[in-house]
């Protein structure tokens, strides 16, 4: 077996390493070399640690590395990587590999190749603790490559997630004592990374699912919550993946995700991007689910984490808004929407609202001064115009928690300074806003002195006018607070002299017989309207006889089901 290793390094190799030692500046003809070497050396057995000349070899290759040109270094890091090297070696080939990966003209090459097959193997075969720094360049080549749809399917259908996930239970098998710990949140980082760019592919997250992805996440995120980089890489993951309902459940059935969630956000405050995606997660974990909104409400200050929150991104806001009305004479750009500040009030609303859906959350909810506080302020010092989405969260929670009729309501406490500012919303140009404004005045109408409100701002006026919308989104609300309004016998009359009976006749004509929940509204509300007539005609006026007939042809398809 020697004498035939002897035979076939003189009369194969050996020609082939002279051709490269010449390093003629012709690329070609190198990269074409270093092809013949590669065959020759699988044709002879020759990959791997076992060949007795291997060092020649790798000494003669590693000379050429230095040469400037990427597809010579891909040769070279193939035949490298496939002599299974160690230490420095591995480092030194790891690092070209990145090399190669991380610039976007190396792209064709690099997927037409078998380099993702070499480093693949690398990341299974070395150990973890003794070859940590070359693993970081190795993961670091396969998050670029993974940017390649090509690359990323390959990836996915040999099995790759499933062992990058593996990978993370390994580490994450280190406990913080060790002396490896610190230095494997590198590789760590870069392992995310890949995830999160893995996570945009169907196909990937199906395999990411079936292989417990999330609660592996969970546990490198919370053995980790002191290294910045890596709970924002994780929370990326986490933040792509909360978007999907299977693993959403999945999260949610992670008893400390939210107790974590907590604590990295009291730990980070002023960190934007890694606070916006918590609250973002939060958002979708409380977006649907009974069980989350009230786990999430039972942890010990999670509702003062989220206003202290608030509170935090309310000031820098502010701060940045005074910031660019003093540089605006010197010629500055004009503010972004939304701001970083902003983007993540409009996010950290949404879990609000989220949260005041379920009943007793809802409730005391409704009844913490500080939360209700805030959601005013924003409708003070926003505009709808200005910032659309922001307005129209904060409308929308104040809606959620005018709702729930409790003692101490801070809502029902603030109740007039609400109304003044929902005021500016139905002025406004943006019907989303317009609606919202209406459904508040709907909760808010059953009490007297809003009723009140309504009767001297003239808004009843407005609610008659959106009943000619043609929109059940709108005409329903906007019936809510005329039905409230009726309540009172000294304020039915508007009802006739701005043609609002008209209007609402028109209504149970349009949405009656396919929508009884509205047909009711208007009904009760037509009802309280007539409490003590003296005869249908003067109560109702021209519109008797259409009424008349709708209510006839109502009860009778009630009697035919």
């Amino acid at each position: 077996e020697w004498e035939e290793e002897d035979f076939f390094w003189h009369t194969r190799i050996l020609p082939i390493l002279r051709e490269l030692e010449k390093r003629e500046d012709n690329i070609e003809h190198l990269c074409l070399a270093c092809t013949k070497l590669h065959q020759a050396l699988d044709e002879g057995n020759m990959l791997g640690k076992r060949f007795k000349r291997r060092n020649i070899l790798l000494k003669t290759l590693y000379k050429l590395v230095d040469i400037d040109s990427d597809p010579l270094s891909l040769k070279l890091a193939k035949i490298i990587l496939a002599m299974k090297v160690d230490g420095k070696n591995l480092l030194s080939v790891c690092k070209l590999a990145f090399k190669i990966c991380r610039n976007e003209k190396n792209y064709f090459i690099v997927q037409n190749d078998t380099l993702l097959d070499y480093l693949l193997q690398v990341l299974w075969n070395e150990d973890l603790q003794t070859n940590n720094e070359a693993l970081v360049y190795c993961m670091a080549a396969i998050k670029f490559m993974s940017e390649k749809e090509v690359l990323r399917y390959k990836m996915v259908s040999t099995g790759a997630v499933e062992k990058f996930l593996e990978l993370m239970k390994q580490i994450n098998n280190i406990k913080e004592h060790d002396t490896y710990f610190s230095k494997l949140g590198r590789l760590l980082v870069q392992l995310a990374a890949t995830l999160r760019i893995l996570a945009n592919c169907a196909l990937a997250r199906r395999r990411l699912s079936h292989s417990g992805a999330v609660p592996e996440l969970c546990v490198a995120l919370e053995q980790r919550s002191s290294d910045k980089d890596v709970c924002i890489w994780i929370v990326r993951v986490l933040s792509k993946l909360s978007t999907y309902d299977d693993f959403c459940a999945a999260l949610a059935d992670c008893s400390r995700c939210y107790i974590l969630f907590l604590a990295l956000l009291n730990k980070y405050q002023k960190q934007q991007d890694l606070v916006i995606r918590i609250i973002f997660i939060l958002g979708n974990l409380t977006a649907k689910n009974d069980q989350s909104r009230e786990q999430f409400f039972k942890e010990k200050e999670s509702v003062n984490t989220l206003t202290s929150l608030f509170q935090t991104y309310y000031e820098l806001d502010l701060n940045a808004l005074t910031l660019h009305h003093d540089r605006k004479g010197k010629g500055k750009k004009h503010l972004k929407y939304p701001s970083e500040a902003e983007d993540v009030l409009i996010k950290l609303i949404r879990v609000l609202a989220n949260l005041s859906i379920h009943p007793r959350v809802g409730a005391a909810l409704a009844a913490a001064h500080a939360v209700v506080g805030l959601l005013v302020t924003v409708l003070e010092y926003k505009s709808v115009n200005a910032c659309e989405e922001l307005v129209i969260n904060a409308a929308t929670t104040i809606n959620n928690l005018s709702y729930y009729q409790v003692e101490n309501s801070a809502v029902q406490d603030k109740k007039v300074h609400v109304a003044e500012m929902l005021l500016k919303l139905l002025m406004s140009d943006n019907m989303d806003a317009v609606v919202e404004a209406v459904r508040v005045f709907g909760n808010l109408s059953q009490n007297h002195e809003i009723r009140d409100f309504i009767m001297q701002k003239k808004i009843y006026k407005f609610m008659i006018a959106l009943l000619d919308s043609k929109n059940r989104e709108v005409c329903f609300p906007a019936c809510g607070v005329l039905l409230n309004l009726t309540v009172d016998e000294n304020k039915r009359a508007f009802l006739m002299e701005e043609g609002g009976i008209g209007k609402l006749v028109d209504c149970l004509q349009d949405f009656g017989p396919a929508d009884w929940q509205l047909s009711c509204l208007i009904c009760k509300t037509l009802w309280n309207y007539s409490e003590n007539m003296t005869s249908a005609a003067s109560c109702f006026g021209g519109s008797t006889n259409t009424l008349l007939m709708l209510l006839t042809a109502l009860l009778g398809e009630t009697r035919s089901l």
